[in-house]
């Protein structure tokens, strides 16, 4: 319960927490147990049973349900003359604009994907709501506040961009397992079960008698009357036979690589498929995807087990043969899901085949399933530190403490015999683009590149912005919204489709093109700088965006600075997971926040030296993990750990 002085900023603040998931449910009991009275909750997700394990409030009678609402009616059992309200919705939905959000006293954060605590950001900012954020990562967490013109906000510091690898590694020349997986779960899987209209890097023909007509056919496609084992076999024989078998005609490619083992079925398994067939009986109703499973099938119970090439190779052909006898309908519309059992064995099969031609380690399905859904495995305790910690700081907003105001990092392991490491928020960043609008550039060939891949590659996946309005000067060049009329989305629709220099208000070098969110009220500036050559590999997008550099180091009064770095590179195609070789960023130099009005005080040093380690382990809020070296020097530099 909170202490009686603070009583009277509790029980008069309105509250919005967003998210009510690992996170959401420890700060929902924690602020109903220390007073709070009026608390509104917003989650788009329902209950999976993966979710029991650490989400208190939930129980197995209620899965399948709104998260939101029945961790309202959870806590109204012990706590039942608060308000709860909850809102089963995506955050991003237009109900939850900028007056929306100006009723609130702060807002709480804990949420796990970076584009919605963007979108979050931006709104407190418009409605000059304090924020704050929140995120762990197995033992390690933190919590930071966001409050507008007196701290940084939350894109002050630009988030780094998920690890991504090259197509051309992924798919001729991998050589750690992750890469087997992205191959297996973004080309393979997508081939076989997703959209088939989607261009995909697997399309290689093979060299039979049907090659010679008019059109090859394509050798991913289920022929009619084809028996689904054949087909199986089939494919097996393609991607893992064939195909390598192509790859090393190239004898370029492995001079200096180790040359790869073409493999097929009939190496492993038997002619006669009746002898390697799974039991169908062990599996469930064909409308539950939860229990449709190949392990279940041959038998297989241990997820930890590493399984053999012959293993693998039979739970492939067993899952391909229950997606097409089980799940039919669902094939076409698939997309990879880490709570798809049978889409995980699949994947987990596929990519240990790969990794068996390329020399590299075969792995469990349990740690397969981690590494391809991007999972750090939950600690309910981390999730319940970081809870108390977010209304500890709340409790501050409300009172207008502004000079006790921290940033708190659980940490792993001890430091200076802490675990918890709080440190004064930095004032907010001149050069940051949200916050300060800053003017951005864009390097991009504009007699090559169509409005279409700007808005998408860059004003959408970069800026976040969901509902944009692209401007050269008075000429409105592009729009979303649903008061247009039909002849201006046809316009708009048009314009996509068109290269920037032949749009109807030309794009070229020196163009400023002021791009708008409505929904966010957020404004930004891009100056176009033409470039007619990119390096395919390094920036695959064609196109380079700029100006997410770090406000130059002030230092006052002999305070220490910190660095703290960004990338501005844009992504790569294909994405790995998010602990694999993390890059130290480019040194910049950044000033502390003056939050105290005395001054006096050293920004990394409170209560004794207890704030002034060697190193300072720091969770960056898009879950990526940093630490602070040599943090008694002015050149301190942040610095992303592997």
């Amino acid at each position: 319960m909170a202490s009686l002085k603070h009583l009277p900023a509790v029980k008069g603040a309105k509250v919005l927490m967003v998210g009510a998931g690992g996170i959401g449910c420890e700060l929902l009991k924690t602020l109903a147990l220390s007073g709070f009275q009026d608390i509104h909750i917003i989650d788009m997700d329902t209950i999976e049973v993966s979710n029991l394990n650490r989400q208190f409030l939930f129980r197995q009678s209620h899965v399948g349900q709104s998260k939101a609402k029945v961790a309202r009616e959870a806590v109204l059992k012990f706590r039942p003359h608060i308000s709860i309200t909850p809102y089963h919705a995506n955050v991003k939905d237009s109900d939850f604009n900028v007056d929306f959000f100006k009723q609130f006293n702060v807002v709480l954060n804990g949420l796990d994907n970076l584009d919605a605590r963007r979108h979050v950001n931006r709104l407190c900012l418009a409605a000059d709501v304090p924020l704050i954020e929140s995120g762990t990562t197995g033992f390690l967490g933190q919590v930071t506040v966001h409050v507008k013109g007196r701290t940084e906000c939350y894109e002050c510091q630009p988030k780094p961009a998920p690890k991504t690898y090259p197509v051309c590694t992924i798919t001729s020349t991998p050589s750690k397992f992750v890469h087997c997986i992205v191959w297996a779960k973004e080309l393979l899987f997508a081939k076989l079960f997703g959209d088939k209209n989607q261009a995909n890097d697997l399309n290689v023909r093979s060299s039979d008698g049907a090659s010679s007509s008019k059109q090859a056919e394509d050798v991913f496609e289920h022929r009619k009357d084809e028996d689904i084992e054949q087909y199986g076999r089939r494919i097996y024989d393609h991607v893992f036979g064939y195909n390598i078998e192509v790859a090393l005609s190239n004898e370029e490619t492995w001079k200096n690589r180790n040359r790869p083992k073409p493999i097929y079925s009939s190496e492993f398994m038997p002619n006669d498929l009746s002898q390697q067939n799974g039991s169908m009986e062990k599996n469930g109703a064909a409308n539950d995807m939860s229990s449709v499973s190949a392990m279940a099938s041959l038998g297989m119970k241990n997820p930890q087990d590493v399984w053999s090439l012959k293993e693998n190779s039979r739970v492939f052909l067993e899952a391909l043969k229950l997606f097409f006898l089980k799940r039919e309908k669902e094939i076409g519309n698939l997309t990879f899901d880490k709570d798809d059992q049978l889409a995980v064995e699949f994947v987990t099969a596929a990519a240990n085949i790969r990794a068996a031609s390329f020399g590299i380690p075969l792995h469990g399905l349990f740690e397969a399933k981690g590494i391809a859904g991007n999972i750090v495995h939950a600690v309910a305790t981390t999730n319940a530190i970081i809870a108390g910690l977010i209304v500890i700081e709340a409790i501050k907003v409300l009172q207008n403490d502004t000079k006790n105001y921290r940033m708190t990092y659980c940490l792993e392991h001890p430091t200076r015999k802490m675990l918890l490491m709080p440190v004064e928020p930095f004032e907010p960043n001149r050069s940051c683009y949200v916050c300060s609008e800053t003017p951005l550039s864009l390097e991009i060939n504009t007699h090559r590149a169509k409005l279409r891949d700007f808005v998408e590659k860059i004003v959408k996946a970069m800026l976040g912005m969901s509902l944009p309005l692209i401007m050269h000067g008075p000429a409105l060049l592009y729009e979303v919204g649903d008061d247009l009329d039909e002849e201006m989305v046809a316009n708009y629709a048009a314009n996509l489709d068109k290269v920037l220099s032949e749009l109807p208000t030309p794009v070229t070098s020196g163009t400023m093109l002021t791009i708008e969110d409505l929904q966010q009220e957020l404004s930004c500036q891009i100056n176009i700088k033409h470039r007619e050559e990119f390096d395919e590999e390094k920036e695959p997008d064609g196109m380079v965006l700029s100006g997410w550099t770090q406000a130059p180091s002030v230092v006052k009064d002999d305070k220490e600075s910190i660095a703290n770095a960004g990338s501005t590179s844009n992504e790569p195609p294909v994405e790995a997971e998010k602990n694999d070789e993390i890059e130290i960023p480019p040194e910049k130099k950044r000033k502390l926040s003056e939050n105290s009005e005395a001054g006096d005080q050293d920004s990394s040093s409170v209560d004794g030296d207890t704030r002034n380690p060697d190193k300072l382990q720091v969770l960056d809020d898009d879950d990526e993990l940093m630490i602070f070296d040599n943090w008694d020097s002015v050149a301190n530099k942040k610095i992303r750990m592997q």
